[in-house]
């Protein structure tokens, strides 16, 4: 008797566990499919789905308000979604609402996403099929960054290589910092342009002054004058610059004898 009744009651306890879960799995998937609440339908044709799947929210600034419950092929290049919204929802969804997919992260399940549309549209109808925007391919989008990535490379390898050049001398402008007996040459002709240009003021101011050539300069004196001042200045400036080039020299030759100096004091350690 006794143990009839233990038996009875565990299967009693099993079969309200079981009643429970099949209670449970009813409300949840009712609630996912919209089944204890008002829904209407509309759907959207987009060109490629993008992996989209029935069964994936739809959503509308940001909130799930229905699901896809299917996908359809409609032709050779077009594919209708239909999707299960929330009558709540419906009153603040227009007629010019456009739909577009989008995914829940950079990898995650594709979802239809839903804008308003104008303040002054009118309501979505059941079954009313909204405008729609293709989606953004994935792969093209990470083809576009890598292309991108492959193009910093190469400026940055043409980059090293005319660091290189310029540290080894070759080229005008590793000519102009790395050889010496360029450099001065550089100098050199500044020093001489200077020279020349001061002569040349002089020249032109004892022209001014001549009683023949006084008339011919009149009119022409301030450009002139000008001339030579913008002259000069080029003339400084390019010395300045040599200077500081020179400078820059001094500097590195210094870093180099340190350089060797460390290197020839590693040697006697090793030698001793």
């Amino acid at each position: 008797m006794k143990k009839d009744l233990s038996n009875n009651l565990r299967l009693g306890i099993f079969v309200s566990v079981g009643f429970l879960l099949l209670v449970l799995g009813i409300y949840f998937i009712g609630q996912k499919q919209r089944m204890f609440s008002g829904t209407f339908q509309v759907s959207a044709v987009f060109n490629d789905v993008g992996g989209l799947q029935a069964g994936n929210n739809v959503r509308f600034l940001g909130i799930n308000i229905g699901t896809i419950d299917n996908i359809t092929i409609i032709s050779g290049t077009s594919v209708r979604v239909s999707m299960i919204l929330d009558e709540s929802a419906r009153k603040y969804i227009k007629k010019d609402a456009i739909a577009s997919i989008g995914s829940e992260g950079m990898i995650g399940n594709k979802i239809i996403v839903i804008s308003a549309g104008s303040a002054d549209g009118k309501p979505l109808e059941n079954k009313d099929q909204l405008a729609s925007v293709s989606p953004m391919d994935m792969d093209d989008v990470f083809l576009k960054l890598k292309t991108t990535a492959d193009n910093a490379a190469l400026i940055t390898t043409d980059l090293a290589g005319i660091m290189q050049n310029i540290h080894e001398g070759k080229g005008t402008i590793g000519m102009l910092m790395m050889n010496d007996e360029f450099a001065k040459n550089i100098n050199a002709t500044m020093v001489n342009l200077k020279t020349g240009t001061s002569g040349f003021s002089d020249n032109m101011d004892a022209a001014k002054n001549s009683f023949l050539l006084k008339p011919l300069f009149k009119d022409r004196k301030t450009d002139e004058e000008k001339k030579i001042e913008k002259e000069v200045k080029q003339a400084e400036r390019e010395e300045k610059k040599e200077e500081r080039q020179t400078e820059r020299e001094e500097r590195k030759d210094a870093r180099q004898e340190k350089r060797e100096e460390r290197k020839d004091a590693r040697e006697e350690r090793r030698n001793e």
